[in-house]
Formats: structure tokens, C-alpha cells, sequence
């Protein structure tokens, strides 16, 4: 790789990691948060769906928008959304407003994860696989030293500086790839023969609506719910209300000819589906922990933020360290046995923290931290493996984005899963019984990665 090859990976990555790294360092400051603001836990946790719903609606879109306006002009655009969410985040006035930036924020950093690995896909024409391990590299290890991040910062300057961090990090980007990244000249042509109609109908405009009202609708009337202790008559038509838009959106998708989430495609490659499926698993499983261990030693063992944040850093190296094993463990012997060995491991992850209690060594947790941080690096590199395997090579640019499309909802997932069980306050016994029910899911992936091993067996002999 030459010099100005090393120079335009260290300008993407230096973009595409504040994806990772804002959707991180968050779960430090939620019970910061919950404090400033006065607050329920129901409350706050939407300042997690509100990135991660942004995010599953904006990378598709912005990866179809690339096309037209050019990548370089998107990537560039990213930064400078992401430089004034960063800014203008810490004036709040109230948490609508920081859900607002944190919405802006999501969008900025999704438009440059979604054309950040066509940028080294097209413009870095040596190595490639090595190019793209490095920008995974970013992309992983941001999201593994977030919580650490984010524990510093809140505990040496308060919770704007998780805000304020992405600054340097925008800067340094904007002035590299400003030179670094070729110009697209090939987009604007396109962008001058096609409506503005016809672009809001090749990226599905009606879709992503249906998506996001039933998405959010159906939330806030589960968790409305469950924070005020009772049903009512509102939550319930709220609720329909999601449900609907759903129902509407996937009739919607089945007859649209550019689906905004292809669910044809779902059905026309079952393998690949099962993939999906389980990879959406997994993510409920990781951020369930991911998001509700920080609570539980803030607010139920009274760790700071500074310790909290070097305690999650021990899921981060773990996975870190698991996934170049991963990866020749399944050049060698195929992603079978690691996918139930991590299945395995989750589940000895989520018995532990039902043993749990309130007078445990909060160093024990590390075990639990350890187990889903292995498992994390083995199933970064098997299930993308898995979906190689079962995805057609005219169809895995596709296969890629409903991949994506399934990470997020497995964590948008995991954040209700928490609401629900916790309602309006963090609780020890909300935490077990949140341990409980990851024990069941550990153990249907378990059943889960058995079958696909066996299936994947008799298909080769």
C-alpha cells in the first residue's frame, strides 16, 4: 500500500469510527443523564434509539444518495453535520433538543459509514482485503474503547465532552479527505437527468416512513406503558397506530421495485435469511449487556463513571483480541463451531449475571464482560462468513445492507427489551430478570447455531 493509499484509509477511518464510537460512549452517561435532566429510565433510554433508528434509516439512503451526488460529497457533507450536531449538543436547553442533535449527529456519522468502504473499495486498488480489515479495525475498535472514552470524559469534564470529543476527529478528517478523496464527477451527470421524484422513489421514500412512524409509534406505546405502571386507552392506539404502519410498510415493500429493506430477497434465500436472523440474535444479546451493565454498577452498585468505563473496556479488548483467532479458526474449520462456541459463551455470560448480587465483587463482572466479548469477536468474523457462504455474488451488495439493516434492529431491540423490563427506574431486580430473559435467548442461539452446524454438515457430505 503506497503512502497515498495509507493517507486516504487514515482519512476515511478517522470518519467512519465516530459512528461507533457516539453510539458507545453513550451507555456511560445514561444515568448522568437521567440525573441532569430528572428524568425516568424510559425517558433517557431514548437517547439509544433515537441513534440507532437514525442510523438504520440513514446508511441505506445515504449509500442510494452517494450514487447520485458523488461519495467524496457525501463523506464531506457527513463531517460537517456531525461537526455542528457536536457542537450544538452540549447547548441543549432540554432533552428534546440533545435527542434532536443526537438524531443530527446519527445521520452525519451514517453518511460516512455508508460510503466510507466503497471509498477504499474503489480508490485503493492494492491490497484491498488488508485495506478493508484496517477500516474494520476502526470501525471495531471504537466501538470497544467507547465506554472507556466515555467514562474519562465524563468524570474529568462532565457529559458534554462526549460531544465535544468528535471535534479533533471531524477536523483532522475534513482537512485529509478534502485531499486525499478523489472527485466523483461520474454523479453529477446522473443527479442532472433524474426528478427529484424519481430520486425520492429510488430510495423509497414512502417506505422509510412507514418504517419509522410504525417503528417509533409501536416504542413509545410499549414503553409508555410500562413507565406509567398501567395500559391506556392512548398507549394502546399508539401501538396500533406502529403496528399499522408496519403492516402497511410491508405490503408496501413487496410491490415497491427499489424496497428500502428488499424482504423478497428474504425469501428467495433462506440461508441468508437464517444469517440475518441470527445476527439480529446476537445484537440483542450484546447490547442488552452493552447498555445495561453500566447502569447496573452506576446506579445499583454506585461505581463512577471513570471505573465503569475501565470495567467495559475488558468487553472491548476481548473482542478486540478474539477476532484475528476468529478468523483463522474459521478459514481452517468454517463458521460452525464458532458460532456455538460464542453462542455458548453468551449464555455462560447471561447465567452470570443472574448469579449476580448486590453484595458480589464488582470485579466479578469482568467474567460475564469476558464471555460476551470473546463471543462478539467470534461473531463479528463468523456471521459475516456465513452470509458469504449463503449470499450469490451478484446479490451481496444487498446481502451487505440487509446485514447492517439487521445489527440495528437486533440493538434497537435490545434497548426496548430493557425499557420494558426496567419501566421508569433502574433496578437490581429489573437487572437479574433482565439476565433471565438473556439466559433464554443465549439458549435458543445456542439450539440456533447447532442446527445451522448440523444443516451445513449434511449439506457437504
Amino acid at each position: 500500500m503506497n503512502s497515498r493509499s495509507r493517507w486516504l484509509m487514515i482519512s476515511v477511518g478517522l470518519g467512519v469510527l465516530l459512528n461507533p464510537l457516539n453510539s458507545s460512549m453513550i451507555s456511560i452517561a445514561i444515568p448522568r443523564l437521567q440525573h441532569v435532566y430528572g428524568l425516568d429510565f424510559t425517558v433517557v433510554s431514548w437517547i439509544i434509539f433515537s441513534f440507532y433508528i437514525a442510523s438504520a434509516i440513514a446508511q441505506p439512503v445515504m449509500g442510494k444518495a452517494s450514487d447520485l451526488f458523488g461519495r467524496r460529497k457525501i463523506f464531506l457533507a457527513g463531517l460537517i453535520v456531525s461537526f455542528v450536531s457536536s457542537l450544538l449538543a452540549p447547548l441543549s436547553p432540554n432533552f428534546g433538543w440533545l435527542i434532536v442533535s443526537r438524531i443530527v449527529q446519527s445521520i452525519g456519522t451514517s453518511m460516512m459509514v455508508a460510503v466510507g468502504m466503497a471509498i477504499v473499495r474503489i480508490h485503493i486498488k492494492e491490497r484491498q482485503a488488508t485495506a478493508l480489515s484496517v477500516l474494520s479495525i476502526f470501525l471495531s475498535g471504537a466501538a470497544a474503547i467507547g465506554p472507556f472514552i466515555g467514562g474519562v470524559l465524563i468524570h474529568w469534564w462532565d457529559w458534554p465532552a462526549i460531544f465535544a470529543v468528535n471535534i479533533p476527529f471531524v477536523v483532522a478528517s475534513f482537512l485529509f479527505a478534502w485531499r486525499m478523496i478523489p472527485k466523483d464527477e461520474a454523479a453529477a451527470s446522473v443527479l442532472h437527468s433524474m426528478s427529484f421524484r424519481k430520486w425520492l422513489d429510488l430510495i423509497d421514500a414512502t417506505g422509510i416512513v412507514l418504517f419509522t412512524v410504525g417503528l417509533v409509534a409501536l416504542l413509545v406505546g410499549l414503553l409508555s406503558a410500562k413507565s406509567s405502571g398501567h395500559v391506556s386507552l392512548g398507549n394502546i392506539m399508539v401501538g396500533l397506530i406502529g403496528l399499522v404502519a408496519l403492516g402497511a410498510f410491508v405490503r408496501h415493500e413487496l410491490k415497491t421495485t427499489s424496497p428500502f429493506i428488499p424482504l423478497r430477497t428474504f425469501a428467495k434465500y433462506p440461508a441468508m435469511t437464517w444469517v440475518n436472523v441470527q445476527f439480529m440474535i446476537v445484537n440483542v444479546l450484546f447490547y442488552a449487556l452493552f447498555f445495561g451493565l453500566p447502569s447496573y454498577l452506576q446506579m445499583v452498585r454506585h461505581v463512577s463513571e471513570f471505573h465503569t468505563g475501565i470495567l467495559m473496556l475488558t468487553l472491548g479488548l476481548c473482542s478486540l483480541v478474539a477476532s484475528p483467532i476468529a478468523g483463522r479458526w474459521i478459514d481452517k474449520s468454517g463458521p460452525g463451531p464458532a458460532l456455538l462456541v460464542s453462542a455458548i459463551l453468551m449464555t455462560f455470560g447471561s447465567v452470570w449475571i443472574v448469579t449476580l448480587d448486590q453484595s458480589s465483587p464488582v470485579i466479578s463482572v469482568c467474567l460475564a464482560l469476558a464471555a460476551f466479548g470473546i463471543s462478539n469477536g467470534l461473531n463479528s468474523v463468523g456471521l459475516q462468513a456465513a452470509l458469504f457462504q449463503s449470499s450469490p455474488k451478484e446479490i451481496i451488495g444487498v446481502a451487505s445492507g440487509i446485514f447492517n439493516t439487521s445489527r440495528y434492529l437486533g440493538t434497537i431491540l435490545s434497548s426496548l427489551l430493557i425499557g420494558i423490563i426496567m419501566g421508569g427506574t433502574f433496578s437490581f431486580g429489573g437487572f437479574r430478570l433482565l439476565g433471565v430473559f438473556l439466559t433464554v435467548i443465549a439458549l435458543l442461539l445456542v439450539f440456533m447455531s447447532w442446527g445451522h452446524r448440523e444443516a451445513r454438515q449434511l449439506e457437504e457430505s
